[in-house]
Parts: structure tokens; C-alpha cells; sequence
């Protein structure tokens, strides 16, 4: 177990617990944009189903029930654009399946994976997990003919920086990975929240074409739905990975609770309140991306997602302080990759409240 834990790095957000308590220390208080953690109500439609199955006494389905997978797949086709027929699995929020994909794929010493250069930090965890080694790269060109890489991860719309991979990226990026008999793995956890860009998912008929060998895609209802707390996510894409997750989810007990499994169902047949929060993130990102960019900040990609990935030229720790002197505490770069020093992840989670004060602080 020792050992284990020692190839771990350090939880990023235990480094920032100085900076938290110096932007607490503000006569009006934090506000906290270091975290992309919801805070507006989860939506009534959501919370009725999730009261109306929680009489609930029996084991559920690892596999999910029928109906949620129904559900899955008619929103995969929906909103990925996929005509295809995917195999879908529930998981325990998309965080889980970030880190234990490779440890559940088998992969392991001598494998390889490659990351994104700046990239959520638990793909490189999730390798650290499998015993593999982990390769930050966005070019597969400068990988190489490396006959050890067993997964590629790619984010899209990225958490941190927003980027979008355009319909032609996710075509080569497929491509090289079935030459080499390699996993393709798309985290679209963001995939609702286009701003400047409309996301695509690696499983659209325009990077696929409706064959699904080898690629797999990670959602998420935390951000789309406020469902956070509810730790619901799901996976699709290759049937056969797909049967080969369930297998061991099986042993594992990794098991979507019934009434969860009913909220999704809930959650996906239901756009209206996704509409609505999408209003809601996009005043807020609007309010905070004048007021930065008033205050010196440069904001770099950011046409989707979350976040508003931020500059001023220096360090990110220092940045970080910058901040946390107006009682603002944001994400140091520096937790998503040696690239990302300079920037630091301004999240749009907040109420209106908190984002008008870090404004009226910024100016």
C-alpha cells in the first residue's frame, strides 16, 4: 500500500490549502474558482427520479438497467453525432474511469500511455496505477512508431485550457492508434459546453464512420446536469472493450446505485435544464472574461468547457497569490503539466454573487 501511495504525486489541491486560507482572510470572504464543482440547484425532474427509485433494497445492475442503457444510447446518437451502435456501461462519475481504465484494460509495466501535455492530472494518476509510463505529448508524430503505446488519451473540449480538437485531429489521432493496435480514449465530459467552438465526440460519424473498434468516449452528468454529487457517468463506444470493463467491474463491485441510475435516465431525456444552465455559465464566463482581461490577463483557447484559461505572464503560483490577495483563489497551472506554468484555470462554477464580487475585486 506504502508503495503504491509513494508513486502517487502529491493531491494537487492539498498544495493549495495556503492560498485558500489567504483569499479567506478577505473582509467579504473567498471566492472559490479553483474548482470546477457545481453549486446552482440540481434540476427537480433529476431529484423527483432519484426519490422515486430510492426504494431500492436489491443489488443493482453493473451493466445498468436496460432502460438506463437505452437512455445512453439514444443520447450518444443524439448529441455525439454517432449513427453506430456503441456499447454503454454506467460508471461511478467519469473520475473513476479516468484512473482505473488502464489498471481495467490490463495495461501495465512496459506499457505505454500517452496523455495531453497539460491535462487533467488523474490521466497520469490512472498510469502511475497501472504500473505503465505515461507520455505527455498533443503530436503523435513525435511519439513515433513506439510499438508499446496501449492508449492514447485525448480531452475535448480540454479541462484545463478549453481547447476543441477539430473533426480532422480525432480522425488522425484514430488512424494511428488502429495502426498500432492501441486504445483511443476521448474524455467529453465538456462536450455541452461550447462557447466560440462547437466540441466534437470521437465517436461522430465524421471521425468514426460509425466503426467504433478501438475507441472509447468518458461522459459525465456533473457538469451538464449539476450532478456532481451524484457521481454519474458513463462510457461508450467499442462493444468489445466495452464487455470487457463490465467483466470486471463485475468482480470489482463497481456498481451505479439504482436510484442514481434512475436520475440518469432522468438527466438524459431532459434538455431544457441543460439550456438553462448553459445560460447561466455563459453570463458568468462573460462577466469574468472582461473583467480579467481589464485586469491584464491574457485568456488563452477557452472557447469551451468550464474554465477560462488565464495569464499574466509569470509564474502560476505567483499568480495563485496575485489572487488570493483579493480573497480569489484559482488553479495554478503548474497542476496540469510542466507546459502550463504560466496560466492558471479560472472555473466559472461560483454563483452570480461570488462571480460579481470577484469582478468588482478584479477591477
Amino acid at each position: 500500500m506504502s508503495a503504491l501511495a509513494s508513486a502517487l504525486p502529491d493531491f494537487p489541491w492539498d498544495l493549495l490549502e495556503p492560498a485558500k486560507a489567504r483569499a479567506a482572510a478577505h473582509p467579504d470572504g473567498i471566492v472559490d474558482l479553483s474548482v470546477g464543482t457545481p453549486v446552482d440547484p440540481v434540476p427537480p425532474v433529476i431529484r423527483r427520479a432519484l426519490a422515486d427509485a430510492s426504494d431500492a433494497p436489491g443489488y443493482p445492475q453493473t451493466a445498468g438497467t436496460p432502460a438506463l442503457r437505452d437512455a445512453i444510447t439514444e443520447w450518444i446518437t443524439r448529441a455525439c453525432g454517432a449513427s453506430g451502435d456503441p456499447g454503454v456501461l454506467p460508471t461511478i462519475g467519469s473520475k473513476e474511469m479516468v484512473a482505473w481504465l488502464p489498471t481495467l484494460l490490463g495495461i501495465g509495466a512496459g506499457d505505454k500511455v500517452v496523455i495531453p501535455s497539460v491535462c487533467y492530472p488523474t490521466y497520469e494518476v490512472g498510469v502511475r496505477l497501472a504500473g505503465a509510463t505515461a507520455v505527455r505529448s498533443d503530436s503523435l508524430t513525435a511519439v513515433g512508431p513506439d510499438s508499446r503505446v496501449r492508449l492514447v488519451w485525448v480531452n475535448s473540449p480540454s479541462n484545463p485550457t478549453g481547447r476543441v480538437l477539430p473533426v480532422e485531429h480525432l480522425r488522425k489521432v484514430v488512424a494511428w492508434a488502429r495502426e498500432r493496435g492501441a486504445i483511443v480514449v476521448s474524455d467529453e465530459c465538456y462536450l455541452s459546453l461550447g462557447w466560440e467552438m462547437q466540441p466534437v465526440s470521437v465517436l461522430d460519424d465524421r471521425v468514426t464512420e460509425g466503426d467504433y473498434t478501438g475507441v472509447l468516449a468518458v461522459h459525465s452528468l456533473s457538469k451538464r446536469s449539476n450532478l456532481a454529487g451524484y457521481r454519474a457517468g458513463f462510457v461508450g463506444g467499442d462493444p468489445a472493450l466495452v464487455r470487457e470493463l463490465l467483466a470486471v467491474r463485475k468482480h470489482a463491485g463497481m456498481i451505479v446505485p439504482a436510484p442514481v441510475q434512475a436520475a440518469m435516465i432522468a438527466a438524459l431525456g431532459d434538455e431544457d435544464h441543460v439550456t438553462a444552465q448553459r445560460a447561466r455559465y455563459a453570463a458568468r464566463r462573460e462577466q469574468l472574461r472582461a473583467a480579467l482581461t481589464r485586469a491584464g490577463f491574457e485568456i488563452s483557447h477557452s472557447e469551451a468547457g468550464l474554465y477560462l484559461w488565464s495569464s499574466r505572464g509569470e509564474d502560476s503560483w505567483k499568480t495563485v497569490e496575485w489572487l488570493a490577495d483579493r480573497g480569489i483563489l484559482a488553479a495554478p497551472g503548474a497542476f496540469y503539466g510542466p507546459a502550463a506554468e504560466q496560466h492558471v484555470r479560472i472555473a466559472l462554477t461560483a454563483t452570480d454573487e461570488r462571480v460579481a464580487a470577484a469582478v468588482a475585486r478584479l477591477a
